[in-house]
């Protein structure tokens, strides 16, 4: 009988232990000696950026998107750590900081940004650059809010259910107006001259059923870096040949 306490209680104590260092990994900010979540103000050019500091959120860099209803709806990855993004102020001293510290009980978290490794040299993926006179149309996820309750799940424009660490992220959709400057979108690597078929308003555009790429005017996620880390690491990128 006593073989058989005493072998119960190592088994209990090792399924306790199991237990904590899961729950340890899949909670990074549970831990004592964790730092704690954080949140400054940074300057770039006429903007003011937050730079959300140990914090889960959701990056939505090298996405592509859903369109539904001229919504965008965008299958991102969850992170966890240090990101960027406008600050979005609203109310009385509310902005994309409470935001997002507001959903880890809500079921949601905000959209931000840090550098993508995908798209850095080594990766798969590469970010094309749309020149000036492109008309296509893009996610803008910067801000864009997603439900926890999608992880998991399958949603409408997607063929697999998503995975536990990915997340859908509804983005407003803007359409680009040729100009002076162009936009970037990312894709795979090695560069495909295919791929530039959504830089046209034929392929990516805001109707129903549509597919899209989240997407920045070109050198914001080069400014964004550098705001969050002080250096911008080489990325694979795809130029437009000329003919």
């Amino acid at each position: 009988m006593r073989t058989r306490g005493n072998f119960a209680l190592v088994l209990f104590i090792g399924v306790t232990l199991v237990a904590r260092s899961m729950a340890a990994q899949q909670s990074p900010t549970i831990t004592t000696d964790s730092p704690k979540p954080s949140c400054r103000s940074v300057t770039g050019g006429k903007n003011v950026f937050k730079i959300l500091g140990n914090q889960t959120y959701a990056l939505c860099a090298t996405s592509s998107s859903f369109v539904f209803n001229k919504v965008a709806y965008s299958k991102c990855d969850v992170k966890f750590g240090d990101s960027i993004m406008f600050k979005f102020e609203f109310d009385d001293g509310q902005d994309v900081c409470t935001v997002n510290e507001e959903g880890v009980k809500n079921g949601y978290m905000v959209s931000t940004f840090s550098p993508p490794a995908s798209v850095q040299k080594g990766g798969h993926r590469a970010v094309y650059n749309c020149p000036s006179g492109s008309d296509g149309a893009y996610a803008q996820c910067g801000g864009g809010i997603c439900f926890k309750s999608t992880q998991r799940q399958s949603f409408p424009g997607f063929d697999k259910p998503l995975a536990k660490d990915e997340i859908i992220c509804s983005c407003p959709i803007t359409p680009h107006v040729p100009g002076p400057v162009g936009y970037q979108i990312a894709g795979p690597y090695p560069c495909q001259k295919s791929f530039f078929e959504n830089c046209n308003s034929t392929t990516a555009n805001n109707k129903t059923g549509s597919t899209i790429y989240v997407g920045a005017p070109t050198g914001t996620p080069r400014l964004l870096a550098f705001l969050l880390t002080g250096t911008n690491p080489p990325v694979n990128e795809c130029r437009l040949p000329r003919d």
